[in-house]
């Protein structure tokens, strides 16, 4: 990897602001502030889950503690959803988190409906609900300590070890088939992992998770995700092995897509830290969806389409051949939530 300019920002991953789409007075980019500290923010919604209608997700309902993500990857499809609340895709995103403090009563009051119908829960599935501001703020906690309260199914997504604080609650959730986590490990090589996703847990602290959770008995997927044309596609046999020995019941990937603003800060991005390589991963990129950088179709977007794709696809049928033929992700309980609803039971 070529030596970082001088003026690269490495405590972030986005280098620049792009204009928010819905700001009809915004014409460029800002400056880059490396010194700017991050912002939390708190907001009120009225609802906290989202019904999942993508049939790419197997999830039936995402709920998202937090808005914008102080982690940094550089790749991130969420940093899109930032313009919705005023702010900028790039810098912004790292910068300015949005928190929503009473998501645990919201979802509470969800749950307490006579209608309410138990289905697995996405926990989060557009930005990390264990990102630097849970360390703080502990909203994805007291969710949990809800989940359980109620005996409702989730699935955590997180590329943080700070999952790893919430043992207490989370294996007691796994014993009753209620949990599963997924650990998401784009890389096994730690700088391009800094490269990457800056304010992430390192390599060596997301394979340390992925063993102790397993110890603990709870069913960890890991995600490859995303997987970079001519960064990370040459690791997904060597990735099978090293998590299926540690504990990984199952290993998914999805392609990357640089949908919207992604693709101009992804694109700035990679011609700062990787110039000699720029062209070629751009261009593979643009390979795996069409001609484009971004793919919006339900069905290809995930997976990509063509001969790279394909040759992905089948690595990852191979992976899953040799190191995890014997593994079993258990099913969701949802018999369990009619007697969480019961306000005798306690939450231990």
């Amino acid at each position: 990897m070529s030596s970082q300019p001088a003026k690269y920002n490495q405590g972030r991953g986005a280098q620049i602001n792009p204009a928010n789409r819905f700001h009809e007075h915004d014409y460029g980019l800002e400056p880059l502030q490396p010194d700017a500290r991050t912002q939390y923010i708190p907001v009120y919604p009225k609802t906290i889950l989202n019904r999942v209608e993508s049939p790419d997700i197997g999830m039936a309902w995402s709920m998202n503690p937090y808005q914008g993500c102080e982690h940094g990857c550089i790749y991130c499809y969420a940093r899109n959803t930032h313009n919705y609340w005023g702010y900028s895709a790039g810098l912004d995103f790292e910068q300015k988190v949005l928190y929503k403090k009473d998501a645990p009563q919201l979802l509470e009051q969800q749950l307490k409906k006579k209608n309410w119908k138990p289905e697995p829960i996405m926990l989060a599935g557009n930005t990390d609900c264990y990102q630097p501001a849970e360390q703080t703020l502990g909203i994805t906690r007291e969710i949990l300590k809800v989940l359980w309260k109620y005996r409702h199914p989730v699935g955590i997504i997180t590329k943080n070890s700070m999952v790893l604080r919430d043992l207490d609650l989370l294996q007691p959730m796994a014993e009753n088939r209620l949990l599963r986590v997924s650990i998401s490990l784009t890389t096994l090589n730690e700088k391009l992992r800094r490269l990457l996703e800056p304010r992430t847990a390192s390599v060596k602290a997301r394979l340390k998770t992925i063993e102790v959770l397993a110890e603990k008995g709870i069913p960890v997927n890991v995600m490859m995700a995303p997987i970079i044309p001519g960064l990370n596609d040459h690791e997904i046999l060597e990735m099978g092995q090293r998590v299926s020995s540690l504990g990984a019941v199952s290993m998914t990937y999805t392609m990357v897509r640089l949908n919207g603003d992604v693709a101009a800060i992804f694109e700035d991005w990679i011609r700062k830290t990787m110039p000699d390589r720029a062209d070629r991963v751009l261009n593979r990129i643009r390979d795996v969806h069409g001609g484009e950088l971004n793919d919006s179709r339900f069905g290809t977007r995930m997976r990509g389409e063509g001969q790279f794709a394909e040759v992905v696809k089948q690595q990852f049928q191979l992976a899953r051949q040799r190191y995890f033929a014997d593994k079993v992700k258990p099913d969701y309980n949802l018999d369990l939530f009619e007697q969480g609803r019961n306000p005798q039971m306690s939450l231990f």
